[in-house]
Parts: structure tokens; C-alpha cells; sequence
């Protein structure tokens, strides 16, 4: 399995490496005691599954911390687990404006200022910050390149690609509330009204056929193809890891299913990885 500890700074973006790790299929448990490392771990190996890739992210918060995470690292490779640990640090002078940006104080800092509870924090973390595998300096990175610099670390590149969604709808069964763009296919004409293909649907051959052998219907596919292609590195680069492109028409019967499965197949074929899905398919 692949173990990482996530431990480091309050305010320097555990919580933002722990969204990431998620977007790679990391399970993730926050704010976990120290004293739970090596059960979490030993439960996580023996689910297997879904639980290969597991993070835990630890916080001095947690009353069961001590000043001992050194030693449960230790502990946890001695009983032949390999974890890669990330320690998140920050200036001084940078947690302090994060910490008042937001009003909040620092969960060590008790009746003193937020300079003292990061002095204290930082004593009690020295060790696990010299046993750090890896050390992310977070005080000139905005939240996407700190995302982005863990995906790169912990991420294969399948799991960093924009995933994308060809959903077919009705537009008499209202709006998909979750899509990114949304294309009219009713400029087409409606194969409902030609009888022998009234009764079929948009996946089957001779309904296909016929709704991207009408006029403009190719065109209209490969534009919007070319207009995915052209955005998604910039989705990726924002860290969008999922698109949905609603294709509507009347009843999401027959032209919006066939366009949505001929957009997937071009966006497959341009190395997109794209699935074609019909909401309303059936419900006539």
C-alpha cells in the first residue's frame, strides 16, 4: 500500500494537501490522534481496496498528539510499512497574516500572542519536520499550485486529467443544475416525427444515422470539440478534475443522445477521457 503523513504547521495547508491527496484517489483521514497511526494503517492494509492509497493527516490539535509523532513514524516502519511523510511549513510572518486574515487565533497560542503559539508549535513538531520525506513550503504558493505540487508528487498522471462528462438531457425535464457547458441540438430535425425511428432511441444505428446526416450536425460536433480541447488545460491548470457538457434537445430521446455519444467518441479519439450518460433516456 502507499502511506503518507500529512503532519506540519497550523495554517500552512494541511487541509488543502488533504483535498488533494482526495483528488488522487487518496483516502484520506483527517485530524487523526497520533496514538490511532499504526491501527489506521493496519486496518487500511487489511481493507485493501479502495484503502490502498491512504493519508493521514495528523494535527497538534488533536489532544492525544504528543510530542512523540517522531516516534510513531519510527513505530509504524518497524512494523514494515513505508510511509512517505509530508511536513507543510510557512514563514513565520506569512502564518500570521493567514491567521488574521481569517480572525482566528492559534490553537496554541492561549492568552498570548499568535507569534507564541507558533513558536510552541514549531518546538513540538522539530523532530517529525527533520524526519520529513518531504518538505512543502507553502509561504509563496497560492492554493492551486500547492494542490498542484502534491498531484504531481502523489498522482499518477491518469489521475490528474480532466475527466469529461457527455450528458444528454431533455429540455422539457429542465436544466442539468451540474454542467459546465450546454449545447441546443433542437436545430436539428426531430427523428420523433419520422415514424419508423419514432420508437428508437439516439444510441441505435438508424436514428445516429439520421440525426448526424442532417445538415450542420458534424460541424456542430466538431466545433464544440475543438472548444473542449482548447479549454481544457486551462480546467486542468485550475484544478477542475471534472467537465460536464449537457447536450440537450426536446424530450433527450433522440438527437441529444446520438450527438452526445458522437461528441464523446471525438473526444476520445482526440485523447480525452470522455463518457457519453443520458438522463432522460426512457422516460417517455
Amino acid at each position: 500500500m502507499t502511506l503518507v503523513v500529512v503532519t506540519g504547521v497550523s495554517g500552512g495547508g494541511r487541509s488543502t494537501v488533504a483535498r488533494a491527496l482526495e483528488n488522487v484517489n487518496f483516502y484520506v483521514v483527517d485530524n487523526l490522534p497520533q496514538a490511532l497511526l499504526l491501527d489506521m494503517a493496519e486496518l487500511a492494509f487489511r481493507a485493501g481496496g479502495a484503502a490502498r492509497n491512504t493519508a493521514m493527516v495528523l494535527d497538534v490539535r488533536s489532544r492525544a498528539f504528543s510530542t512523540d509523532l517522531a516516534g510513531a513514524i519510527r513505530d509504524l516502519k518497524g512494523r514494515g510499512f513505508q510511509p512517505r511523510v509530508v511536513f507543510v511549513d510557512a514563514d513565520d510572518e506569512v502564518l500570521i497574516r493567514r491567521f488574521e486574515s481569517v480572525r482566528r487565533s492559534h490553537p496554541l497560542q492561549g492568552d498570548g500572542r499568535l507569534a507564541d503559539g507558533i513558536a510552541v508549535e514549531r518546538g513540538l513538531l522539530a523532530e517529525a519536520r527533520e524526519q520529513a520525506d518531504v518538505i512543502i513550503d507553502t509561504s509563496h504558493l497560492n492554493v492551486n499550485q500547492l494542490r498542484s505540487r502534491v498531484e504531481e508528487l502523489f498522482g499518477g498522471e491518469d489521475a490528474r486529467r480532466l475527466r469529461v462528462t457527455v450528458l444528454s438531457f431533455g429540455f422539457k425535464y429542465g436544466l442539468p443544475p451540474d454542467a459546465d457547458f450546454v449545447l441546443d441540438a433542437r436545430f436539428l430535425p426531430n427523428p420523433y416525427w419520422v415514424p419508423e425511428l419514432r420508437e428508437h432511441t439516439g444510441r441505435e444505428e438508424e436514428v445516429s444515422r439520421y440525426v448526424l446526416g442532417q445538415n450542420g450536425a458534424v460541424p456542430f460536433v466538431e466545433s464544440y470539440v475543438r472548444l473542449i480541447n482548447a479549454t481544457v488545460p486551462g480546467f486542468e491548470r485550475e484544478g477542475k478534475r471534472y467537465l460536464t457538457v449537457a447536450v440537450g434537445c426536446t424530450g433527450g430521446k433522440h438527437r441529444s443522445v446520438a450527438i452526445a455519444e458522437e461528441l464523446a467518441s471525438q473526444l476520445r479519439h482526440a485523447r480525452l477521457a470522455a463518457n457519453a450518460q443520458h438522463r432522460d433516456l426512457g422516460r417517455e
